[in-house]
């Protein structure tokens, strides 16, 4: 029997958590069978040789915003299930409205680094107390007990009465208050535009627990990493607020403010408050912003997605706004026909922040923007709904498998539907190649609080990232890599996947080896450079010799181009790649496929046409190899 459930990876990873949630939602599955289950899959190799499981956390939270003091207070909920194989001691929480605190960590970093972020600066330092953010546990059990906590800067640690064994669940509930800071770093009040409340990262939220352990990382203004699970979370707050965000509204017919049915006539509140209550389905996050400005408008898609825009009319700014409702479904669909099915039935463009940042079902944009500027950044946060906020990678850990990924997928968006380019990822590759030049690049392994300063993150998270995902297709081939990219989404989706776990289907997909590229371009500094070294006639033939500057081995193109406007490829795949991308559309036929081993530093291969026939020789037209020295790799005639 165990054999008919074998036929995929992720086939059988699914059966696992099948049989897992059976057990979490106490339906009477007879303990023996299950130890016994685990034991065949273990058997089998597939649990033992992945090692990968997905903890769950689902939360209900009740919450209580002062709009005259910006402070709050909530209950939750938190069910917290345990799929790893480990029994767990502690817990950790993240609150990270502490690091708007006068001497936080964030603080701390934010002064002493080379090149702060114009947003921060000391402007935490220089905080009101009024002005702060915190967030405080006041009072929590675990499955009624009381347990003991600590509050450390942004990590609540907590240690437990009794452990958390694996494949069981554990019920925490807390009390909690909070003050909403001032507008400085993607959360907090009284924005510069003059948003009220932009309330992200808000609540005590479990930190994630995978197969490299706990990650209670301090919040110091970098990237997130989260549990999946549901939330049910009911805000009360005054009554002129309209909110937007994560999640689906539940009572619309008692809120109005544009989310109520058609013909629906919403009956007055009975005191100064509303409740707002929304659920949201297997998701990591819950962001809402509210302002009682906000023009609400909503537009349904055929596919029955409604896309939700939340923004303050001003002069200028309402007319930018009115359009990119033209624009929001045409990118969700593009995105999810190229990168995978989008699986909400909502997206939310809500103006709030500092910027333009991403969560689940929604994202936080500055508002007062020209059309380019406001299409522009709402297509880069859309794009990270597929890679933050379904596939989800530790952002924290591999930030550019986010924040690259999403770039690249933002730039082919942008140029399908808003701003036609000939080669969309040229910002990109430029981007690269000023990190290189800068003489600041660190490994794209490093992790993103770790970089030495903020211009080495953002180039290597964002310009080198996209260049990672563009490249692999002039590895593998276009074809191939956009393949590739489907099965990643549909067999990562909801699992947190790492490089190696892309890496590997793109290795399926292709038929190639590939753990050379993620060796050389994610764990090092090492760069691409070859040159034409020389070109000799040989009677009826030319000879050719390529050479490698760089230290990173490559594949190379090498277009030929005769004077009679034809033109021919040498393709010169490397011998650790175990094969050859096929041929791609519109690519010159190959005339020549011969392996180059990495250790030789030169190539010299012979085409059959005198040298006087040929107009030019070139290292790659298509400009996808991101060689940093790009002028030795043409000759002409």
């Amino acid at each position: 029997m165990l054999l008919f459930f074998t036929g995929g990876f992720g086939t059988l990873l699914d059966l696992v958590f099948f049989v897992k949630k059976l057990i979490t939602m106490h339906i009477k599955l007879a303990k023996p069978f299950y130890g016994l289950f685990l034991l065949m899959i273990g058997s089998s190799g597939v649990f033992a040789q992945t090692g990968r499981f997905q903890q769950a956390a689902d939360y209900q939270m009740d919450v209580n915003m002062d709009v005259k003091t910006n402070q709050y207070t909530g209950t939750q909920v938190l069910v917290y299930t345990n799929n790893s194989p480990d029994t767990l001691h502690r817990v950790f929480y993240h609150l990270y409205y502490n690091a708007f605190q006068p001497g936080s960590m964030m603080d701390e970093r934010s002064r002493s680094i080379a090149d702060p972020d114009r947003r921060v600066g000391d402007r935490i330092s220089k905080l009101k107390p009024e002005e702060i953010g915190y967030l405080r546990v006041n009072s929590l059990t675990m499955n009624g007990k009381d347990v003991d906590f600590e509050e450390v800067g942004t990590i609540l640690e907590v240690e437990l009465t009794e452990p958390i064994l694996p494949n069981s669940d554990a019920t925490f509930e807390m009390s909690f208050n909070g003050q909403v800071p001032l507008q400085i770093r993607r959360s907090g009040r009284d924005s510069e535009e003059g948003v009220r409340y932009s309330m992200s990262q808000w609540y005590p939220k479990m930190s994630e627990y995978d197969e490299q352990g706990w990650h209670a990382n301090p919040y110091i203004g970098r990237e997130f990493y989260g549990i999946w699970g549901d939330f049910d979370v009911k805000i009360t707050i005054d009554k002129t607020y309209v909110i937007g965000g994560t999640g689906y509204l539940q009572n619309p017919n008692e809120i109005g403010h544009g989310y109520e049915d058609a013909g629906v006539t919403v009956p007055e509140p009975i005191g100064e408050n509303l409740t707002w209550h929304f659920k949201a389905p297997q998701v990591h996050d819950f962001m809402w912003a509210a302002d009682p400005k906000y023009r609400h408008d909503k537009f349904l898609m055929d596919n029955g997605i409604t896309v939700h825009h939340l923004y303050i009319p001003e002069d200028g700014a309402t007319e930018n706004w009115e359009k990119l409702m033209e624009y929001t479904p045409k990118a969700i669909e593009f995105m999810s026909e190229h990168f995978g099915q989008y699986p909400y039935k909502q997206y939310s463009v809500i103006q709030g922040g500092d910027g333009g940042m991403e969560y689940p079902m929604s994202t936080l944009v500055t508002g007062g923007r020209n059309l380019n500027s406001l299409v522009g950044v709402m297509i880069h946060e859309l794009g990270h709904s597929w890679f933050q906020g379904v596939i989800a990678t530790n952002e924290a850990l591999y930030p550019w498998m986010d924040e690259g990924f999403t770039s690249y997928a933002a730039s082919l968006t942008s140029s399908a539907i808003f701003r036609p380019s000939e080669n969309p990822l040229r910002g990109s590759y430029a981007g690269y190649y000023r990190l290189v030049s800068s003489g600041k690049e660190e490994p794209m392994s490093t992790h993103s609080d770790h970089y030495h300063t903020n211009s080495a993150y953002s180039a290597a998270a964002y310009s080198k990232g996209a260049v990672f995902m563009a490249q692999m297709g002039y590895i593998i081939g276009e074809e191939a890599r956009d393949r590739g990219i489907h099965r990643y989404f549909n067999t990562w989706r909801f699992k947190h996947p790492n490089v190696n776990d892309y890496i590997r289907i793109m290795e399926k997909e292709s038929g190639l080896e590939l753990d050379w590229y993620k060796e050389y371009f994610v764990y090092t500094t090492k760069t691409i450079d070859y040159g034409i070294k020389a070109v000799k006639a040989q009677g009826d033939k030319t000879e050719i010799t390529l050479e490698r500057i760089g230290l990173m081995p490559m594949p190379i193109d090498l277009v030929i181009t005769y004077k009679d406007g034809t033109s021919e490829m040498v393709y010169l795949p490397l011998e650790i790649m175990r094969g050859e991308k096929a041929p791609e559309d519109g690519a010159p036929t190959r005339v020549i496929s011969e392996d180059w081993p990495w250790t030789n530093l030169t190539k010299t291969i012979t085409v059959n046409k005198k040298s006087d026939l040929i107009k030019s020789i070139e290292i790659d037209p298509s400009k996808r190899l991101a060689d940093i020295a790009q002028e030795n790799n043409k000759v002409e005639f």
